[in-house]
């Protein structure tokens, strides 16, 4: 059944996870709905349209210098008019006080996708207000909506949905899983170079490795938030085994990191739902993460990896050396593979999402 003409909102301009993820559900969406993408004049999304091509939906552009903007008040609400949309999903935050004014008065299917974690509560009077319209708040994973729950104040009539994100991964090789682990060991870390991140504290852990004359290269693949650069690198250098560490800086073709690897280290701090990770299971690797956020959900879904207690670096050590010393069952990591290729797909999300369409 073709739903009504829907508009999928994101309006930041950087480029990261929510932003390919606007491009994707809107992609996504076209096979159900008259589908519009907003997108941030001359930014990243806009671009992305731009340099690909996306026949399955059109782009509009609004200029603009401020989440709170005219620009976006009145630029959004002509696009609304004109192409009679009655559903809007929007990824972001700051700009829904913009997108606030922008609806008022209209009849709109209002639904907020939550990616990642927030730390403080929104529930003073002007937040109760910018979200009251809020038809459905979706989260990627059953972490994130207890956070929503916390962060976000309800309207009466709002719902929470928990839809996981299609990763739709196919390894462009058959994976050998009968393989014996690659000498020297290789591990891998993917994601932005920044606080919080991981990459610290997995590097601290490969101490015990060095330590222990196992043989390893880590490979960090993801470029530097730049203010944390500096401080990242003269860590860096203080470290005896630092020859180990390789910076990949970010690549078009992360698959042959993964192909390449053994070992998938990762004691991220906050993440939401790290599409990494899951990569990381879907090509077959030993996996290692701490125990909070959305990792003790992945295992509750089956997938089969090492969860240290959050920010014990000594119990990191101590798993990633067993790890290193006794590789885990391969049927095991085969079975990790399988279970993402039938469980993070697009079918599985765009059911979920078009159910929340009006007609």
């Amino acid at each position: 059944m073709t739903k009504a003409p829907t508009a999928v909102i994101c309006l930041s301009p950087y480029q990261g996870g929510m932003e390919i993820d606007s491009l994707k559900l809107a992609q996504m969406l076209g096979d159900v709905s008259n589908v519009t993408l907003i997108a941030q004049k001359d930014r990243f999304i806009a671009r992305e349209y731009k340099k690909n091509g996306h026949p399955s939906f059109a782009l509009e552009e609004i200029a603009f210098t401020k989440s709170l903007s005219p620009s976006i008040i009145f630029g959004v609400r002509r696009v609304i008019k004109e192409k009679g949309i009655k559903n809007v999903l929007f990824l972001g935050a700051s700009e829904l006080k913009s997108l606030y004014f922008s609806f008022l008065g209209l009849e709109i299917n209002l639904i907020i996708r939550h990616g990642t974690t927030k730390s403080s509560p929104k529930k003073d009077w002007f937040h109760r207000l910018i979200y009251s319209n809020v038809n459905y708040h979706v989260a990627i994973c059953e972490h994130l909506a207890r956070n929503i729950e916390y962060i976000i104040p309800f309207g009466g009539h709002t719902q929470l949905k928990v839809i996981y994100p299609s990763l739709n991964l196919k390894p462009s090789q058959a994976i050998d899983f009968d393989a014996k682990p690659h000498h020297p060991l290789q591990l891998l870390h993917v994601g932005r170079i920044a606080k919080g991140k991981g990459q610290k504290a997995a590097i601290e852990a490969c101490k015990i490795l060095y330590e222990n004359q196992i043989d390893f290269i880590f490979h960090l693949v993801g470029g530097f938030h730049e203010p944390y650069k500096e401080e990242f690198m003269d860590f860096l250098n203080t470290l005896e085994y630092k020859e180990k560490i390789r910076l990949a800086g970010h690549t078009d073709n992360v698959e042959q990191y993964y192909l390449e690897s053994d070992i998938f280290l990762f004691p991220s701090d906050g993440e939401g739902l790290s599409n990494a990770f899951i990569e990381a299971l879907a090509y077959g690797l030993s996996c290692i993460s701490y125990d909070n956020t959305s990792f003790p959900e992945l295992q509750n879904l089956g997938y089969t990896f090492s969860l240290v207690q959050d920010q014990q670096i000594d119990q990191l050590k101590a798993v990633l050396l067993q790890n290193a010393q006794t590789f885990p069952s391969k049927m095991k990591l085969q079975n990790n593979a399988s279970g993402v290729q039938t469980f993070f797909t697009s079918k599985n999300e765009l059911e979920n999402l078009a159910s929340l369409l009006v007609g």
